[in-house]
Order: C-alpha cells, then structure tokens, then sequence
C-alpha cells in the first residue's frame, strides 16, 4: 500500500531551522508534483510549498517565500523542506502529499489540498517565542 511518511518535526526557537523529509514506500512518486501542507490550531489547512516532478519548478506561500526551501530526491524517493527564519506562526502540523494529476508537468498544477493525495500523518512543528 503506497504511503507517505514525515519526520523531522520537533521544538525550535523562533529564528531557529528545521529540514522535514517526506518518504515514499510501496510505490514511488518520482512523476508527480508534491506538496507540503500544514495545519495550525484552530485553523484550516494550508498550502505551503510544491516542487514538480524534475524539482526543476518550485512554487511557495507568500508567508514562507524566502524562508523554506522545497528539494526533492528521486533516487531516494524522498522529499524535503528546509525550513529557516522560523517564526512562531509556523507552528503547525506538517503534511506532504501528492498531486496524482501532475505527473511530467513543468509547472504547479495546484495549491488546493483538495487536488492532493496520499497524505501522510504529519510530523509536528513547534516554534517557540
């Protein structure tokens, strides 16, 4: 059964880095766009960054534009977030999950976590003041 795993998630200080991973098993989604999502308390999920399938097109919230940085490794069937300047609004439960109508596509097909599967349990970030 194909799934995806998060890690990498823990307790920084504001100002501080975090990289989360993402880990594909029982099959591979090296053709697909991917995405990471997060969810804060009390609020709906929210896009935060996708990379196309050659990593070459990366797209990003405004709120984290400059700050995070989305990778991929084929090879490893992994995806990553770099996640530097942390602020405390970044606090939340991290998501990645696959865009299964993007495959071979040279741009982001979609932000809407409706368009996105194979969510993973998500790994928890919190950013303290």
């Amino acid at each position: 059964q194909a799934q995806l795993v998060e890690s990498g998630g823990g307790l920084v200080q504001a100002g501080g880095s975090l990289r989360l991973s993402c880990a594909a098993s029982g099959r591979t989604f090296n053709s697909y766009t991917m995405g990471w999502f997060r969810q804060g308390p009390g609020k709906e999920r929210e896009f935060v960054a996708a990379i196309t399938w050659s990593g070459d097109i990366t797209y990003y919230a405004e709120s984290v534009k400059g700050r995070f940085t989305i990778s991929r490794d084929n090879a490893k069937n992994t995806v990553y977030l770099q996640m530097n300047s942390l602020k405390p609004t970044d606090t939340a439960v991290y998501y990645c999950a696959v865009d299964s109508k993007g495959a071979y596509r040279n741009s982001v097909r979609t932000s809407s976590s409706n368009e996105y599967e194979y969510w993973g349990q998500g790994t928890q970030v919190t950013v303290s003041s």
